[in-house]
């Protein structure tokens, strides 16, 4: 089955929470801080941040329910207090069993206690009899059906398959929203996408801006408050040259939009030649540089322009791709600059280097530079302003930057900088905390850097033309009756699902080959078997004839076929999944899960007759709760489910 066998049914599922999309810039004005103003609230609201870090963390380990695992643990908490008091930070171990004929979960804690416990004059004789006493510990809960042991102290749990259905049931009448993941954090930052003004977002920016609307997806599916930041290059010395430029095509300033200008990126590759090739040009560029910065209406006039223009182009783009966006650019955190150096400067941490103002890092060759030594201030000073932004006035407790890997030292640098200011705590597992998100390269499938038969880098815009083209024209050869706004919608759907699919099903670190044979290939793990797959399912539903929303307040599940129990199983670890996944920062995890989740339930339909059968209430329930959890998944990861065949 391929895209040209799926047809669109829109029904909204999870609404996404709603943020003011690409926000006007503040003006220099309202947004700076004086310097006196940073320096004196610097340190308060640090320490706020850090305290209600903590806070959210100790009210996260009260609270009922979470992911399975975190339920298993906490009885084997419970175990390991009653088992070894005199070790009362120890935490349980648990993994999934590897080989499902012993049991679902194990704990592993045994062996490492022993290596503590041995020689102390303890009890035990050795990690199986820790392990056995983990096991005979064990609170009583409807939760585990047997435990055993195994090797040197593993204990093996296998849960009750009447809880399973239970838990399933539950979610059916209550919602996926109770199987979200129990976070350490109420809010986060997530700065992804961020595209320079005037020039187009091409297939680098692709990955950057996919990655992080999933990871911002699916902190918000866990209640963490998300700010999504677009930090924009919208502030610095190539603006006089553009500015001036606009000034060449428009002297009297009027009818510079959109239309007029035409393709951004010959209005950037024009304006930059201009300034290379033509002195006098390139001086009055450097003057505009000068005039913008002082604030005079005309330069700023002309600089909003051209940011409107980009901005509307970079709309576009994210209205297809399902995006949403907070812009705060590098312009917004200028004011803040001075400040926050000043801030640095009192702690000690900047030295004058060959002329410009460094921070010196242990274990690095050369400094971060944080002043140039013309004066101007770059990436570091801004980096460095917009992170005292981010803990001081947003309370954010987990900041996460997603760039490419070619971006790593520089990440490195600014987060030690920040450390040794006292911004951040030492350890990288404390709260608040920063994660650079780095991602490899898109390949040709020559191997190389993906670009044009002309070299020029993939604009964005034009691969999503390609992938919807490419999908709309293997439905209409298929010969099926469409109606245009069917056409539409699910080329869109499975077009656009396949291309962020095939770069989040790979690990974000590495490379990968872009392919549209591959990605638009119903066969293997692709977004387009995945959502054949949740078609099926709802195929499969609907001929049934029955109400599904009655049969999840009337019916009942009874996971009896082992199957059914794999399947039922596979469900309930969803949270520990985006669980996982969010925490490694691994949008892969989840991919790899809903693939494996649709040849469990492949199987399953394979081997238990749904429709006609005795236990059709029951499978049906279990086919509704798979295209639950399905649809939840696509939508963590932007792609948008199809329904019918």
């Amino acid at each position: 089955m391929n895209c040209s066998q799926i047809s669109l049914l829109l029904p909204p599922v999870f609404a996404p929470l709603q943020f003011g999309r690409l926000s006007r810039l503040h003006s220099q004005s309202s947004a700076a801080l004086s310097t006196n103003c940073i320096l004196r609230t610097s340190r308060r609201l640090f320490l706020k941040a850090k305290s209600s870090s903590a806070t959210n963390m100790a009210d996260g380990q009260d609270i009922v329910g979470g992911s399975l695992k975190q339920q298993i643990a906490r009885l084997l908490e419970e175990s390991l207090r009653v088992t070894v008091p005199e070790e009362p930070d120890v935490a349980p171990a648990i993994a999934p069993c590897q080989n499902p004929r012993f049991g679902d979960y194990q704990c592993n804690n045994a062996m490492g206690l022993w290596s503590k416990l041995k020689g102390t004059g303890t009890q035990f004789r050795g990690p199986q009899p820790i392990g056995k006493a983990i096991m005979d510990n064990l609170p009583q809960s409807e939760m585990i059906e047997s435990c055993s042991i195994a090797g040197p102290g593993f204990v093996n749990v296998v849960l009750s398959r009447k809880w399973i259905a239970k838990s399933i049931q539950k979610m059916l009448v209550d919602g996926i929203g109770i199987w979200a993941p129990r976070l350490p954090v109420k809010r986060a930052v997530v700065d992804f996408s961020s595209p320079n003004i005037a020039k187009e977002m091409h297939v680098g920016h692709l990955r950057s801006t996919i990655i992080g609307d999933t990871l911002a997806r699916m902190l918000e599916f866990s209640n963490v408050k998300v700010l999504r930041r677009n930090h924009v290059g919208d502030w610095g010395t190539q603006f006089g040259m553009l500015i001036e430029y606009l000034f060449e095509l428009f002297p009297d300033g009027e009818g510079a939009n959109e239309h007029a200008i035409g393709d951004l990126q010959a209005f950037y590759k024009a304006s930059k030649q201009k300034f290379d090739e033509d002195p006098a040009f390139k001086e009055r560029a450097q003057k505009a540089v000068v005039s913008l910065q002082a604030g005079e209406e005309k330069y700023r006039k002309a600089w909003t322009d051209i940011c409107e223009i980009s901005r509307n182009e970079f709309e576009r783009v994210y209205q297809r791709l399902g995006i949403q966006l907070e812009e705060k650019g590098e312009s917004f955190y200028n004011p803040y600059i001075p400040g926050v150096l000043e801030l640095l400067s009192q702690k000690g941490l900047i030295e004058e280097s060959q002329g410009a103002q460094v921070i010196f890092i242990e274990g690095k060759n050369i400094p971060l530079i944080v002043v140039k030594s013309d004066g101007g201030f770059n990436y570091a000073s801004t980096d460095l302003a917009a992170l005292w932004y981010r803990l001081n006035e947003e309370k954010a407790e987990w900041i996460i930057y997603v760039t490419d890997v070619g971006q790593r030292d520089h990440f490195d640098m600014f987060f030690t900088a920040a450390k040794r200011a006292g911004w951040l705590p030492s350890e990288d597992n404390q709260y608040p905390k920063v994660n650079h998100v780095g991602f490899g390269l898109v390949l040709g499938e020559d191997g190389k850097r993906f670009r044009t038969r002309s070299t020029e880098t993939v604009k964005l815009v034009d691969l999503l033309d390609e992938a919807r083209n490419k999908c709309r024209a293997a439905l209409v050869e298929r010969g099926r009756d469409w109606t245009e706004e069917e056409l539409d919608q699910t080329s869109e759907a499975v077009g656009y699902g396949a291309v962020k699919y095939a770069d989040l099903k790979n690990n974000r670190t590495t490379n990968y080959t872009f392919s549209f044979e591959q990605m638009l290939s119903d066969k293997g793990n692709t977004a387009v078997y995945l959502l054949y797959a949740h078609a099926r399912i709802a195929s499969i539903i609907q001929r049934s004839g029955k109400d599904i929303e009655q049969l999840k307040r009337t019916g009942s599940l009874n996971l009896a076929h082992t199957d059914e129990r794999t399947l039922g199983l596979h469900l309930l670890q969803f949270a520990e999944i985006v669980e996982e996944s969010i925490t490694n920062l691994l949008p892969n995890v989840l991919c790899e899960y809903l693939y494996n989740l649709s040849e469990d339930f492949t199987r399953f339909y394979t081997n238990c007759q749904v429709v006609g059968s005795e236990e059709e209430t029951s499978r049906l329930l279990l086919c509704e709760a798979t295209a639950i959890v399905m649809r939840q998944a696509f939508y963590l990861l932007g792609i948008t489910p199809v329904y019918k065949l």
